[in-house]
C-alpha cells in the first residue's frame, strides 16, 4: 500500500472517530477502492510527455490506484480554448467530480462551473486559482497561490543575486491570461520595485507546447537587450530548454541567470552544469493526487473540498540533489 493511501485510511478513520465521539456508532474501515463507482474527468495540462503535467499525470493515476475512481484524464498542450472546449464536454458527459486547470481564468470558466453545480456535479481546480468561480458556485483548490509564489522567487532571486537598479531582467509569460500570468507579474512587481528595467516577454501559444519554439523568440529578446542579467520563465518546460536557448544565443552557463519553477530532469541536469540557479518548487504530484482525493471525499463521505498551497519553498545549486531522484521518477 502507498504512503499515499495510508494517508487517506488515516484521514477517514479520523473522520469516523469524530462521529464516534459524538455519539455515533464506530465505523468500519473504508474497503480497498472505496471510490471504485466513482467517475471524474481529471485535467493534466499538458500534452502527453510534457515534463510538468507528466507529474501532476502520475499524481493522478496514483490517487486512482489508491481510491479506485475511473478516472478519465485529458490533455490540452496548455491551450485555454482546449481546456473550455473539454470542460464543456465534461459536463456533458455527467461525471461525479471534475478535477480542471484553472488557466482559462474566471470569466472563461464561470457559466460552465454554473452548469456543473446545477447538474450536482463536484469541481476541483489546481494550478492556477479561479476565487471567484469558488466563491459563486463552490469547489477546491490544489496549487501554489500565484502572485504569492511569483512574489517570493523574485525577493529569493533579489537576495541571491544582488540585482541593483538598473539591471535587466526578462520575465516571460501569457500576460493575456489574467489568472495565470499573476505569477510572472509578481516577479516583475519584485524587480520593478527593486528599480531594475524588466521586459515583459510575451509567451506564444507553440511555447506552451513544445519549449523549443521560443529558441528564436528567446534569443531575439537577448539581442534587444543585450546587458540582460536574468531571464524569468513562465515554467518548468521553459526552464528546462533554457540550457538550448543560453547556447542559441551565444552565452555561457552563468553568464545570465535563470530562474521559474519546478523541477525535472533536464532541470536537474541544467542546475549539474550550471545554466540554472533558482527555481520554486510546486509540487506537482499532489496537484495530480489531491483533487482526485478531494472528489472522491466529496462524493462517497460527504466531506467538503480541500483548499492546499502546494508551494513548497525553492530548489537551488546547493539543494538540487536532494530531489533530483525525485524528479528522474517524474514524482517532483
Amino acid at each position: 500500500m502507498s504512503v499515499f493511501a495510508t494517508t487517506l485510511r488515516s484521514i477517514a478513520a479520523a473522520a469516523f472517530s469524530m462521529a464516534a465521539l459524538a455519539g455515533s456508532a464506530t465505523a468500519d474501515p473504508l474497503p480497498d477502492k472505496w471510490c471504485s463507482k466513482v467517475h471524474i474527468r481529471f485535467f493534466t495540462g499538458g500534452g502527453e510527455g510534457d515534463a510538468f503535467g507528466t507529474i501532476v499525470y502520475n499524481g493522478a493515476k496514483q490517487a486512482a490506484a489508491d481510491t479506485g475512481a475511473q478516472v478519465d484524464y485529458l490533455f490540452s498542450k496548455w491551450n485555454s480554448e482546449t481546456m473550455i472546449q473539454q470542460l464543456r464536454e465534461a459536463i456533458a458527459a455527467h461525471p461525479e467530480g471534475i478535477a480542471m486547470m484553472g488557466h482559462p481564468g474566471n470569466a472563461a470558466i464561470m457559466a460552465l462551473a454554473e452548469e456543473a453545480s446545477k447538474a450536482g456535479i463536484k469541481m476541483m481546480y489546481q494550478n492556477v486559482p479561479v476565487d471567484e468561480v469558488v466563491a459563486r458556485f463552490g469547489g477546491g483548490y490544489v496549487g501554489a497561490q500565484q502572485k504569492a509564489q511569483g512574489r517570493a522567487l523574485g525577493e529569493e532571486a533579489l537576495r541571491r543575486f544582488s540585482f541593483k537598479a538598473g539591471d535587466v531582467a526578462i520575465v516571460i509569460s501569457d500576460f493575456s491570461q489574467v489568472e495565470r500570468a499573476q505569477r510572472e507579474l509578481g516577479i516583475v512587481e519584485v524587480f520593478e520595485a527593486a528599480g531594475m528595467k524588466v521586459v515583459k516577454l510575451q509567451q506564444s501559444e507553440e511555447m506552451k507546447g513544445d519549449p523549443n519554439a521560443g529558441i528564436p523568440i528567446i534569443t531575439a529578446a537577448l539581442a534587444a537587450n543585450p546587458g540582460t542579467k536574468v531571464i524569468a520563465y513562465a515554467g518548468g518546460q521553459q526552464l528546462g530548454t533554457a540550457p538550448a536557448y543560453m547556447r542559441a544565443a551565444g552565452k555561457k552557463p552563468g553568464e545570465i541567470i535563470n530562474i521559474s519553477f519546478d523541477t525535472s530532469p533536464q532541470i536537474i541536469q541544467a542546475f549539474k552544469d550550471g545554466w540554472v540557479q533558482l527555481t520554486a518548487d510546486q509540487q506537482p504530484f499532489q496537484q495530480g493526487y489531491l483533487p482526485i482525493l478531494s472528489l472522491c471525499q466529496q462524493v462517497v463521505l460527504g466531506l467538503g473540498p480541500l483548499n492546499v498551497d502546494t508551494g513548497a519553498g525553492f530548489v537551488t545549486p546547493e539543494n538540487y540533489e536532494s530531489v533530483a531522484k525525485l524528479a528522474e521518477q517524474g514524482l517532483r
